[in-house]
This record gives C-alpha cells, sequence and structure tokens, in this order.
C-alpha cells in the first residue's frame, strides 16, 4: 500500500534553541537526484501540509526525486515563538536545514509571496554570509516559484516605521489576537479564499478548510501570520533578483490575481515577462488555476516542474 505524506511521521530538528518539524518523502531515491525542499506560503493555518497534494501526486510520477518538506518556524509542528518574523530569519533555517538535513544541493519550490525568503537564501550563499565555503557551490541548485507576487508588490517596500507601528499597535495586541480568531472562522476562510487564491469556488472544499481550520487551532501561529501582514517582508527586490545566478522555473496561474492594489492591474501574461526579464535564468509556463497550483492543480503544476526538475538532476 502506498503511503502518503501526510501519513508519513513527522521528524524534528533543532535551530537556534527552536524546534523545528519537517517530513522527507521517497527517502531512499537515487542519491543522484537532486532532492525538492517545499517552502509553503504563510497564512491562517498554513503549514507544511499545503503541500500534500503536491507531493500524492509527484510521487507518481517516474523516477520521482525526494521531497523535503519543512515546516517554517511559527507554523505546523515547529516551534511558535512570540517573535515579529522577517524573510532573512526563515532564509537562515532554511540554510541550516539544507546544510544539517538534507545535505546536498536542491530545487526550492516556493509558493507565493515566501519567495523573498528564497532570495534571502541566495543572497545568504551569494555573499558566503554564515556559509563561506558554499559560495563556489550553492545548496540552492535551482529555484521553481508557484505564482510568485506581482511585480508592483515585490518591487515596493513598506516604510519600516509603518511596519512596526502596525506590529506593535494592532497586530501584537488584544485586538490582534481578537483579528485572529476572528480570521480562523470557517466562514472567513471560505470566502477569502473564494476571493483571492481559488479560480473555481467549489475547489474550496473541506480538506482545504479542515486543513486551514487545523493548523490555526494554537493561536500563537498568529504571529508569523501578522509578521506578514504587518509587511516585514515587503522592500526592493529588484536587484536581488536581478543577481540570482540559478535556473529559475516560474509558474502561473493562468487566472493569477494580486491581493494588492499595487497588481490588480497587471494580468498574467505582464506578471510572467516580468520575471522573466529579470531574472538571468529564468524561464516560465502558465498552467490551470489561480494562485495557490500545488493545492488547486497539482496534477498539472507536478506535470509542469518535472522537465526543469530533470534537467537539473541531470547536470549534477
Amino acid at each position: 500500500m502506498t503511503q502518503t505524506l501526510s501519513s508519513q511521521a513527522t521528524q524534528f530538528y533543532q535551530w537556534k534553541g527552536y524546534r523545528c518539524a519537517y517530513r522527507v518523502d521517497r527517502p531512499n531515491a537515487d542519491s543522484n537526484q537532486v532532492p525538492l525542499v517545499l517552502v509553503h506560503p504563510i497564512g491562517v493555518g498554513l503549514s507544511k501540509a499545503f503541500w500534500d497534494r503536491f507531493c500524492d501526486r509527484w510521487r507518481s510520477l517516474p523516477n520521482a526525486n525526494p521531497i523535503y518538506n519543512p515546516d517554517l518556524l511559527g507554523c505546523g509542528e515547529s516551534n511558535m515563538p512570540h517573535i515579529a518574523y522577517t524573510p532573512a530569519d526563515w532564509a537562515q533555517q532554511l540554510q541550516y536545514f539544507l546544510k544539517n538535513i538534507v545535505g546536498r544541493s536542491a530545487i526550492l519550490v516556493v509558493q507565493g509571496a515566501l519567495f523573498p525568503v528564497a532570495i534571502k537564501l541566495v543572497q545568504i550563499e551569494t555573499t558566503g554570509e554564515e556559509n563561506p565555503d558554499r559560495v563556489a557551490n550553492p545548496f540552492v541548485k535551482g529555484l521553481v516559484l508557484s505564482g510568485p507576487p506581482s511585480w508592483p508588490l515585490i518591487t515596493k517596500g513598506t516604510p519600516p516605521l509603518r511596519q512596526k507601528l502596525l506590529w506593535n499597535l494592532f497586530f501584537d495586541s488584544l485586538v490582534g489576537r481578537g483579528f485572529y480568531r476572528y480570521a480562523r472562522r470557517r466562514e472567513f476562510l471560505r470566502s477569502f479564499s473564494v476571493r483571492q487564491l481559488f479560480d473555481r469556488p467549489e475547489d474550496v472544499g473541506e480538506d482545504w478548510l479542515g486543513m486551514l481550520k487545523n493548523g490555526a487551532s494554537n493561536e500563537a501561529s498568529r504571529y508569523a501570520v501578522f509578521s506578514f501582514l504587518a509587511g516585514f517582508w515587503r522592500e526592493n527586490y529588484q536587484q536581488q533578483i536581478e543577481a540570482i545566478a540559478q535556473p529559475t522555473l516560474v509558474v502561473m496561474g493562468e487566472k493569477a490575481s494580486s491581493i494588492s492594489k499595487e497588481g490588480e492591474r497587471e494580468t498574467p501574461d505582464d506578471r510572467l515577462n516580468d520575471y522573466l526579464k529579470y531574472l538571468p535564468k529564468g524561464e516560465g509556463t502558465k498552467i490551470s488555476g489561480r494562485n495557490v497550483m500545488p493545492y488547486e492543480t497539482p496534477g498539472e503544476f507536478a506535470t509542469a516542474i518535472a522537465p526543469f526538475v530533470r534537467r537539473l538532476s541531470s547536470s549534477m
């Protein structure tokens, strides 16, 4: 009987005194294959479980590469300290994870607005910060971007003072705690998913809503979500994107939309072309779906990225 990823045992490691969780799929695959490291989105109830549907489909492909599926700090089964998280924090966690758990070069598969985490991780390896011995042979061999943010959003920062005020006066307060309790209600989760994430309302089913509801049951999970909402990830990343030397595949949904006013006039083709214009080794494709393709159309997403993954594996 085939074992699904969601039923496999969660493993743990220590990073900076925190207990961090991950799962491994197909750990005994060919050692010459480049593993995938999945980076889940940040949002109410989201964690490594976001990738379960994709993993099930990926496993069915011939000679599928192994998968490492970590929970970022503040999410899922990892510790949830009361801190304001930045992309640099999660990038440092992933850098440790790649070095000490994966132990070899990998392809990052990054969902949505977590692209800045990958940018910071590549920057760490490029500059040698915390990892001077890996500059010439980085742990990040390539990137797959699933529905990255609109170009205006990824190239426009939020003033640091505004970020701190939002965090201190609203999110990190009793008002913020009350808002999180409201936001994790099934009715709100369904409404937001229909309006912002999925192409077809009927795809916002009980599996999705149950996953979010379960993931948000621990109120300490709000700190990661509120760090995202406060805008600690927002800055102008254009120059850093232009410096990414790794091959990068951008996968855009045919009905992709933006959650921000900055990108609401941008078409999926516009967004894809902007990324391909600035990524030195970028290539792109569009598939069915809107903003969460690995969950919404996991089979098509797996098929779309497989040639890119195979090509990087063959170049080892």
